[in-house]
């Protein structure tokens, strides 16, 4: 056997982990963080087991919980770590220690046939998410296939700090004096790398120095939707950590302003690391109230460009965040399809005359995408809807299969390689 022998030692701890994680009341990357803090003994090799056992279960949990029908309460977790080590590595993998008595039980759930079950089992997400995307997609099989897939690793090259061409020389000497490293240029994005491993970026100097920022390529187009000119003034209406906030200082090459707005100041507080290592000088972070705090009245009708970069389901980014698929529910659709209506209106007030603006989200779901913009046209006649094809072909950049979505920005995994990605350019009258 050449994989790994998985004993006790990454059963025990898995199944632990894994009884926390599905409880959804915290993201899963942070539930993982602090169990692995708690648990110091653990060695590398374990943790990688564990860490990757887990997202391969929370990927195809619909089919793991389908195939483990019936189990009692007090053993779901425990025989839930185990079927998914015996998906991943096979069932001789799994010392006889680790499975005790559930052998029998294991064989079984591996005996069960998917091709048999519901739809939404096969496509591992929600029934009442099977049921938006399929009415949507025409492609929602390919879509959805490709979404139960682990994604790549994007970055940004910050060109305040080191050219494209530059940094992947660099990526790519290093990969000769050690492991191999696969670094590409992203297809689409001027700015963009593509990894396939996924190293521990926050050693390199190259990140140390704010040469690259961990950013998928979608996010990075946005940026270029926006498409701020030196010297203008731009507002990020829901900065969150600031990766775009980072992208358009970029673009602006540190010129004129960027105010960088956010409700949880939490969230924007991790904007100051990395703002510090991009030398940019132009990014002014606040914590906001509400969209109606009186520092974003003050700037009504004064800015050249906004993005709202609206909280939404984050649908579009289930190859990173697999567990979003069972954390969210349409109870929680309809409260957040509210604020995304809610922030545009209120981000639109800022827009000057001649002003742009974009609204983005990282969602699939035509509620939070068309169905929002179209609202607002129709309550905002002084804003007009922009070819998103057309602003990034002035740009140099040409995405094939774009004009399919006109006039908005529709960048999906399993046609591009990239998250799921919607976005709106809306320019107000002059």
């Amino acid at each position: 056997m050449n994989g790994p022998r998985l004993t006790p030692l990454v059963v025990e701890p898995l199944a632990q982990l894994l009884a926390q994680v599905l409880r959804f009341d915290a993201p899963a990357d942070a539930v993982m963080s602090r169990f692995f803090k708690q648990h110091p003994r653990l060695g590398l090799r374990e943790r990688g087991l564990i860490a990757e056992a887990v997202f391969f279960a929370l990927r195809h949990l619909a089919s793991l919980r389908w195939t483990m029908q019936p189990a009692a309460p007090e053993r779901a977790a425990r025989l839930a770590a185990l079927i998914t080590l015996a998906r991943q590595h096979g069932l001789e993998a799994l010392d006889p220690r680790a499975l005790r008595n559930d052998a029998r039980a294991v064989r079984h759930a591996l005996a069960v046939r998917l091709d048999t079950a519901p739809r939404a089992v096969q496509a591992e997400v929600p029934t009442w998410l099977h049921q938006r995307l399929t009415r949507q997609y025409p492609d929602a099989e390919a879509l959805l296939a490709a979404l139960a897939q682990p994604a790549p690793l994007d970055l940004r090259v910050n060109t305040m700090r080191a050219r494209r061409d530059e940094v992947l020389a660099e990526l790519r000497a290093a990969t000769r004096q050690h492991a191999p490293l696969h670094a590409e240029p992203t297809p689409y994005s001027p700015e963009g790398i593509r990894l396939l491993e996924k190293p521990g970026l926050t050693r390199w100097p190259l990140y140390q120095s704010g040469a690259i920022e961990v950013q998928d390529e979608g996010s990075q187009l946005i940026a270029r939707l926006v498409a701020p000119r030196r010297g203008e003034m731009v507002v990020d209406f829901c900065a969150g950590a600031g990766g775009k906030t980072l992208a358009l200082g970029s673009l602006m090459r540190s010129t004129g302003r960027i105010y960088a707005f956010d409700v949880h100041a939490r969230r924007l507080a991790g904007l100051a690391p990395r703002l510090k290592r991009s030398g940019l000088s132009n990014v002014h972070p606040a914590a906001i109230a509400s969209e109606n705090d009186a520092r974003v009245k003050r700037l009504a009708g004064k800015i050249d460009r906004v993005l709202v970069d609206a909280p939404c389901s984050g649908s579009g980014t289930w190859r990173r965040n697999p567990d979003l698929k069972w954390r969210f529910d349409e109870r929680e659709l309809a409260r957040v399809n509210e604020l995304q209506s809610r922030l545009l209106a209120a981000a639109a007030r800022l827009v000057k005359r001649g002003g742009r603006l974009v609204y983005a989200t990282c969602s699939l779901l035509a509620e939070e995408n068309q169905a929002v913009v179209e609202r607002f046209c129709a309550a905002q006649p002084g804003f007009e809807p922009v070819a998103a094809a057309e602003v990034l072909g002035a740009q140099g950049i040409e995405i094939p299969g774009l004009d399919r979505e006109a006039p908005y920005f529709v960048m999906l995994p399993h046609r591009h390689g990239t998250d799921g990605f919607f976005a709106a350019v809306l320019q107000r009258a002059a």
